[in-house]
């Protein structure tokens, strides 16, 4: 997977010179650290799962990025995700370089108690390289504001001294912001937004299909609807559910937490009446006709074997690398646009460094002035990549990168290399 994360560099170099030790920085990380990471059960008996934190680099400042909880965690995916951070972080202009980490575990299998011991225990395993100014966690896949406010305690009992921008996504009344838990689809949203505008689109001739029905796919949807987009499908890890007429997000996503299920559903007050529907497996809702396909679940959703079979006119990226470069290829020569992750979902990262500043500041913002910078952020951000895009003549993805790793090379090259370093330029 990290090498097919590192491919994404190599189109950029046709459209811009970056000196040869950029390259060398940016192809291998800074630090990878594993731990064990020892829980007691509630049956009293002691199991040790397997815990990583890859900082990638740190050249733009401390490094950012989630914490995941899923059983298929591991080396490789972490090093992947803290990558495109690294790339993220950059793209939209954050003080912030890229990391990530995550614990091999299915946390639906944990009671609440187990849940908080392995939270801790990933901290305490964790404590001396993370840090307000060396490595800030967040939220990630199956992760959420609870888990971190434990995450944040632990660390603070630790250091003896409260120290809330250790980490971010935590619950409001802990230090959290306003406007975090939905803030990924916000960001999302903006993106997507600034595109329709510059292609003359009209939301409300719009039909959207969300696979991922979680946090982001889940407020991306719901936030969508609102601004006239028509939300024609949705999915989770169980399956999906189709309706010819906009489905109901709302009542779909309460639904979903009461009966652990998707259903299309109208709910007046405590009482839901099914709508109909047809049932829909993930695969077959990346296949859908519709005008945007957004991609909230995770990695590798579209390969080679279904690129050919998209039918959207979009593909909107909130999962981080849900379509694998050989997918591109296809996705463009198919005339579809892919608006890509490390633009498109880095509204939760915005807001995470919102969060940041405020703990740090100790001065808060309301949820209104928040989305307010995120959206000032989004949308200058996405119109410098559609305008490189343009200008080069290549994807979306390309010139994204092309942003961001022009800002990373600048860091890097600031710092000093072969040139400022060598005889030559002394004599000079």
């Amino acid at each position: 997977m990290f090498e097919l994360a590192k491919q994404r560099l190599e189109p950029i170099f046709k459209y811009i010179e970056v000196d040869e030790e950029v390259i060398k920085r940016l192809s291998v990380s800074k630090r990878a650290i594993i731990a064990s990471i020892p829980v007691r059960m509630d049956d009293g008996s002691l199991k040790v799962f397997t815990g990583y934190r890859v900082q990638y680099d740190d050249t733009r400042g401390p490094t950012k990025g989630g914490i995941r909880f899923h059983p298929r965690v591991n080396l490789d995916e972490v090093t992947s995700l803290s990558f495109w951070m690294t790339v993220k972080c950059a793209v939209a202009g954050l003080p912030f370089g890229g990391a990530k980490g995550g614990v091999m575990v299915n946390p639906k299998e944990l009671s609440k108690m187990e849940l908080e011991r392995l939270s801790r225990g990933y901290i305490r395993a964790f404590a001396d390289v993370v840090g307000e100014s060396r490595d800030i966690p967040a939220p990630d896949v199956y992760t959420n504001s609870t888990i971190m406010g434990w995450m944040a305690d632990e660390y603070g009992m630790i250091s003896r001294r409260q120290v809330p921008a250790v980490i971010t996504g935590k619950p409001v009344h802990l230090g959290g912001s306003e406007g975090r838990e939905s803030a990924t689809g916000q960001g999302a949203l903006y993106a997507l937004n600034e595109y329709i505008r510059r292609t003359g689109g009209n939301p409300s001739e719009m039909t959207i299909a969300v696979q991922g029905f979680g946090n982001a796919g889940y407020n991306f949807a719901r936030l969508a609807q609102r601004e006239g987009y028509r939300v024609m499908a949705v999915s989770d890890s169980a399956g999906g559910i189709y309706s010819t007429v906009n489905l109901n997000i709302e009542d779909i996503y309460r639904f979903k937490q009461e009966q652990s299920q998707l259903a299309s559903v109208y709910c007046d007050g405590s009482v839901c009446n099914l709508l109909e529907f047809e049932n829909v497996s993930n695969e077959e809702l990346l296949t859908l006709d519709v005008d945007i396909l957004v991609l909230a679940a995770m990695e590798n959703q579209i390969t080679q074997l279904n690129a050919r079979e998209i039918k959207a006119k979009t593909v909107l990226e909130i999962a981080n690398g849900p379509v694998t470069p050989q997918a591109d290829e296809v996705l463009e020569e198919n005339g579809i646009m892919v608006i890509p992750d490390v633009l498109a979902n880095s509204g939760g990262v915005v807001v995470s460094y919102f969060e940041w500043v405020q703990n740090r500041s100790g001065l808060y913002w309301e949820e209104e002035e928040v989305n307010q910078k995120l959206q000032k952020i989004m949308s200058k951000e996405a119109n410098v990549v559609y305008d490189l895009a343009l200008k080069h003549e290549c994807s979306l993805r390309t010139s994204a990168y092309i942003h961001g790793v022009e800002r990373l090379a600048g860091a890097i090259v600031e710092r000093g290399n072969k040139r400022f370093f060598s005889k030559e330029s002394h004599k000079a």
